[in-house]
């Protein structure tokens, strides 16, 4: 009984451990959702003191759940009062999140400038050595025929020039060599070269043809030798087997020179130029570089892999590059143009877009899309959204961005305080209205308003847009209420809003 109730305290004092731990930071993060509005997180304000009414209660861990009184989240905590911010700095704008510096040092957060610089040029990648096939030969037979004796018995194997390969029984060559013999028989020197012509082209060994005329015999099987020495590939035939113009027997290749082949990405495709140097490794030599240039850049991309071939030429006079041998390839491209670049893992990229965390100051970061270029192993490219001094979030940016892009609209903001303050201030204006039609979803409304003084403005019909913060729970056409908006990008946005007295 003793050893269950430990079990069970235990468990408690786990479960409080955690939501602890969870607490100060949802509290955190909760203000990405309210514009211009802060949470009693118990950090020192004391907005009782000053007669403050509280805005709505919100759950800690869920800032959708809200209410007009104090309560418990569907999570059993308590709410926590929301309060106008009558000292913010700066107008955060859609997406802002705020959070002290304890917990910027707690999370870890790290930032850079995008800067001007130049990419890394060196491209790594992987390549195979191949055969050349400029110097890779296939050997056919131009008549049909039996294979009766094979010389070469495997792939791989080692042949020299003037080696034989394989002796072919054929019909067709017999009836040739006899056209031979009744010519030579008749001392008819056109007839001669004539059979000579079509034994030659039948591919007929000079030694043969010689041995047929001397000896005034027909030769059943006639014996193929090697054009020239090489590696056997490709070994198609066994004794015994029928064959025709056109069938490959089997392909030779020279190894004095061989092909390495490596694959770039598609992006890397305009970095790599014939000529352009490469430095290759191989585990087969440890410890030992290679030199060499690009010889061939392939006009197609690989469908499935989407990458783009190239070709380095090598000398192997000594064997030592085997065809399909493995090896790591470092290309070093000739690209120097300078470009406005940000570490790689400040990169945050989904399936529709690339952003970054932008560091605003004063503890105030957005999350905003940019647009991308080329990659290093360390930099990227940055072609849209983003301007030289900016900075972005280095490390924690995910769990930053997480918030800031419930609301955020993506899109720069000049937002550093300096500039804030030389900026031109915001139009803003109060006035009241009645609620003509309300679209919830979208934001949106169409109220009819009354005069605005300070601009000498009429009262008016037209439409708003609400402050992706703003609760309009409460709202239903035909409800007046007082407001205060901001003209923003030719938007009327309203930024906060309260029920007329008479409305309560």
């Amino acid at each position: 009984m003793t050893n269950k109730l430990s079990n069970t305290s235990v468990k408690y004092l786990l479960i409080a451990f955690v939501l602890g731990a969870l607490i100060p930071l949802s509290y955190v993060f909760i203000s990405a959702k309210t514009d211009n509005l802060v949470l009693d997180n118990g950090s020192g304000t004391n907005h009782d003191s000053k007669g403050e009414k509280p805005l709505y209660w919100v759950a800690p861990m869920d800032a959708n759940y809200r209410r007009d009184e104090p309560g418990k989240s569907p999570m059993g905590m308590d709410l926590v009062p929301v309060y106008k911010n009558e000292n913010s700095s700066m107008d955060e704008g859609s997406g802002t999140i705020r959070i002290s510096a304890d917990v910027v040092n707690n999370l870890g957060v790290r930032i850079a400038p995008a800067k001007k610089g130049v990419l890394n040029n060196i491209i790594k990648t992987v390549g195979y050595v191949t055969y050349d096939e400029d110097k890779l030969h296939h050997i056919h037979p131009r008549v049909d025929g039996w294979i009766e004796k094979l010389y070469v018995k495997t792939t791989g194997a080692m042949v020299t020039k003037g080696q034989p390969l394989y002796d072919i029984y054929s019909p067709q060559l017999v009836n040739a060599q006899e056209e031979l013999l009744v010519a030579l028989s008749r001392n008819n020197k056109q007839l001669i070269t004539a059979a000579k012509n079509r034994l030659v082209a039948l591919q007929l060994p000079a030694s043969a043809i010689k041995e047929i005329q001397e000896a005034k015999k027909v030769k059943q099987s006639i014996t193929f030798f090697a054009p020239h020495n090489g590696v056997v590939e490709n070994l198609n035939v066994r004794e015994g087997f029928y064959v025709k113009p056109g069938a490959t027997l089997m392909s030779i290749g020279d190894l004095s020179q061989v092909w390495l082949e490596a694959e770039v990405f598609e992006r890397q495709a305009t970095k790599v130029h014939q000529g352009s140097p490469v430095t290759m490794t191989m585990d087969y030599l440890p410890g030992q570089a290679f030199e060499g240039e690009v010889d061939y850049v392939y006009p197609v991309l690989a469908k499935q892999t989407r990458t783009i071939k190239v070709r380095v030429r090598l000398d192997n006079p000594d064997g030592q590059f085997k065809p399909n041998m493995f090896a790591q390839v470092v290309i070093h491209a000739n690209d120097n143009e300078e470009r406005l670049i940000i570490p790689k893992e400040a990169l945050i990229r989904t399936g529709s877009q690339s952003r970054v965390v932008l560091a605003l100051g004063e503890g105030h970061f957005k999350s905003i899309e940019v647009g991308v270029g080329r990659f290093d192993s360390d930099f990227v490219e940055i072609l849209s959204g983003l301007n030289e001094g900016d900075t972005v979030v280095t490390s924690a940016q995910f769990l930053l961005d997480s918030e800031s892009s419930k609301t955020s609209d993506f899109r720069r903001l000049h937002h550093q305080v300096e500039e804030h303050r030389m900026s031109e201030p915001v139009s803003k204006a109060e006035t009241s209205g009645v609620i003509n039609t309300l679209m919830t979803q979208h934001k949106m409304a169409n109220i009819s308003r009354e005069a605005i003084r300070k601009w000498d403005r009429p009262a008016a019909t037209m439409d708003f847009v609400f402050a992706p913060s703003l609760d309009l729970s409460k709202l239903d056409v035909g409800t007046k209420i007082d407001f205060t908006f901001e003209i923003r990008d030719g938007d009327f946005v309203i930024t906060h809003f309260s029920l007329t007295a008479e409305q309560e």
